[in-house]
């Protein structure tokens, strides 16, 4: 008695797509028995073996091996799918493949082209106005800083001048040797500077 053959689903082996004068896919499946090959354009089987108008398909069948391409001479619709299915007894194997047309790739890389251009031309404009701006925000921040050096040394002035006053009035008076502080003497500048103006 022979021995029985294990029986072996269809499963997609290799698959390759190129684009000449025309476009060619190709799916190569094994199995036991020996998968039969299927093309779909559009949701609609293409006959084997045949031309169908645009479309050429060849099979060829080795052992537990099967080999389908399929030639399209004319550019496909926009968004077409191409399902390329494998199938025997114990399942079914598939590959799809989405076809893109050339006018619209020409698109996408005008838009894509287009879409670069204009974040180039952004990024320099926004370069430029930061550029003319720089003067205005770097006066403005020395502007801020000048105020707020002006507010430290005038609060530390009038703690040194406190810190005077307080020194002053503490020292012992020394015998005939008259008492000046600060404050007094400032407050006599005070007074001259009012009269001659």
């Amino acid at each position: 008695m022979p021995p029985l053959l294990q029986l072996v689903p269809a499963k997609l082996l290799n698959s390759s797509c190129s684009l000449e004068k025309t476009l060619q896919c190709s799916c190569s499946f094994h199995g036991i028995p020996t998968p039969s090959v299927q093309w779909w354009m559009g949701g609609v089987p293409v006959g084997v073996d045949g031309m169908d108008g645009s479309l050429q398909v060849t099979s060829t069948v080795l052992g537990p091996w099967a080999n389908s391409t399929i030639s399209l001479t004319e550019e496909p619709e926009m968004g077409m799918r191409l399902l390329c299915e494998g199938k025997n007894q114990k399942g079914t194997h598939a590959l799809s493949i989405l076809l893109m047309s050339r006018k619209s790739s020409l698109a996408s890389q005008a838009f894509v082209k287009g879409l670069i251009q204009g974040a180039i031309y952004a990024g320099t404009v926004i370069a430029l106005l930061f550029l003319c701006l720089l003067p205005l925000i770097v006066k403005h921040i020395r502007k801020k800083q000048a105020k707020k050096a002006a507010a430290i040394r005038a609060k530390n002035s009038s703690k040194v001048r406190a810190s005077q006053e307080l020194e002053m009035s503490l020292k012992p008076e020394e015998p005939g040797k008259p008492i000046v502080t600060t404050f007094s003497e400032s407050h006599i500048l005070e007074k001259q500077d009012k009269r001659a103006s």
